[in-house]
């Protein structure tokens, strides 16, 4: 089997140490070892460049494109049209360096499989196939008019997922699970996008999120909660989700809960100021969203903010899909503004992001016996953040190349 051996370079391993000169050396899908003076088969020249572990994005939904707000746009297309535009989202997405994701609601098993065998090029995929909401919750599409528009129509392998008590959540957690779901999503409060709540109040009882958690457990698997609105934090929170999804209004309480609990912080600051530059560019959007928009934007930097400085735990997501797809490392130089340093952001966008999603073991740090996951990026990434997405040179998938600077069309 032929050793690749990536010299010359600078590498970032992922745990948030500052860069090192090292070699990088590959066989099949793993890394073999990293030091200085690597001997390979072959050699890719990294001279001048950063190594880094392949990046994670925790929270996207690649079967979806906005603009969001359209109502147009969602009804004119056809049904199948989602997945031919999944592929596309997924190979811009892979283009950037980020080879793993965590797919919030959209892609089913027919998409994971897709990637997983090489039929289309794109990150690992995490997937929830779908997320739970009750009744005139965040994931209900039911319109003023009474016509229903869900952002994801049902079909053989996405369930409906709109469920009231405990009875319902738990016969939809199961077929969630059956459908491949590998994370159960469960909408703890209101949303933005969603036409009939308010993104502070809280949805379902903690009795019912004991319930999908409960079920996802007994299947070795975890949830995340889409919670905004703080006491629906804090009821996601105390019913064991292991991650908070947007964090729009956290209080002392809910990081203190964070905190005790060990939970993830996904912040997916780029989600707002997506939806703001739809309605300065003069997207069609209802007057819900650009109302709620508006009010939740300041919010929610500020609670970032005090989550940063209080240590929780943090990965990165973008919920691109409300922004678009290829525009997923924005969302970087947005959490460095927050107090983190950019160590901490890559480290959250590799490493910290595994072990969220219960990779850790195997992805997120360029270290022996990992998977050769492999970004080479043109001078130093930590120094501008903001400038990543024009730096990637290379991106290496299981000791593959599968992007170039040739090959990568970034929209």
């Amino acid at each position: 089997m032929t050793r690749t051996v990536f010299a010359g370079g600078m590498v970032f391993d992922g745990t948030g140490a500052p860069p090192a000169r090292a070699d990088v050396l590959v066989e099949g899908d793993r890394i073999l070892d990293v030091g200085i003076g690597l001997d390979g088969d072959e050699s890719v020249d990294c001279t001048g460049t950063v190594l880094l572990p392949g990046l994670f994005d925790c929270h996207v939904h690649v079967a979806f494109s906005g603009p969001v707000g359209s109502i147009t746009d969602r009804v004119q297309k056809p049904f199948s049209y989602q997945f031919y535009e999944a592929a596309q989202n997924l190979r811009r997405t892979l283009e950037l360096g980020i080879t793993t994701a965590r797919d919030a609601g959209g892609a089913d098993l027919g998409i994971k499989r897709a990637v997983q065998d090489g039929l289309i090029p794109g990150p690992r995929l995490q997937i929830s196939v779908a997320a739970i909401s009750q009744t005139g919750g965040h994931g209900d599409g039911w319109m003023p008019s009474s016509h229903c528009l869900p952002l994801f129509v049902e079909h053989p392998g996405r369930p409906a997922t709109i469920a009231d008590g405990n009875d319902e959540v738990r016969k939809i957690s199961r077929q969630l699970l059956r459908a491949g779901a590998e994370v159960l999503k469960v909408c703890a409060t209101g949303g933005v996008l969603s036409p009939a709540d308010d993104p502070r109040h809280s949805q379902f009882t903690e009795e019912e999120l004991r319930v999908i958690v409960t079920e996802a457990a007994m299947q070795g698997r975890y949830v995340m909660a889409h919670a905004q609105g703080t006491e629906g934090i804090k009821n996601a929170l105390r019913a064991g989700v292991r991650s908070i999804e947007h964090g729009i209004y956290l209080d002392d309480e809910a990081i203190e809960l964070m905190l005790a609990k060990d939970a993830w912080l996904v912040p997916t600051l780029i989600a707002p100021v997506a939806v703001l530059r739809q309605i300065e560019a003069g997207t069609d959007m209802p007057e819900f969203i650009v109302r709620k928009v508006n009010e939740v934007a300041a919010a929610h930097v500020e609670s970032m903010r005090r989550a940063v400085d209080a240590g929780v735990r943090i990965a990165m997501g973008t919920d691109s899909g409300v922004g678009a797809h290829g525009t997923n490392l924005e969302e970087l130089p947005l959490m460095e503004a927050t107090g983190m340093t950019p160590s901490q952001v890559l480290a959250a966008t590799t490493s910290s992001a595994a072990e969220l999603l219960g990779y850790g073991d195997a992805l997120g740090k360029l270290a022996p016996g990992y998977r050769a996951d492999v970004v080479v990026v043109d001078g130093d990434p930590l120094g501008q953040l903001s400038e990543l997405p024009k730096l990637v040179r290379e991106v290496w998938q299981d000791g593959r190349r599968v992007s170039t600077p040739q090959q990568a069309s970034v929209a």
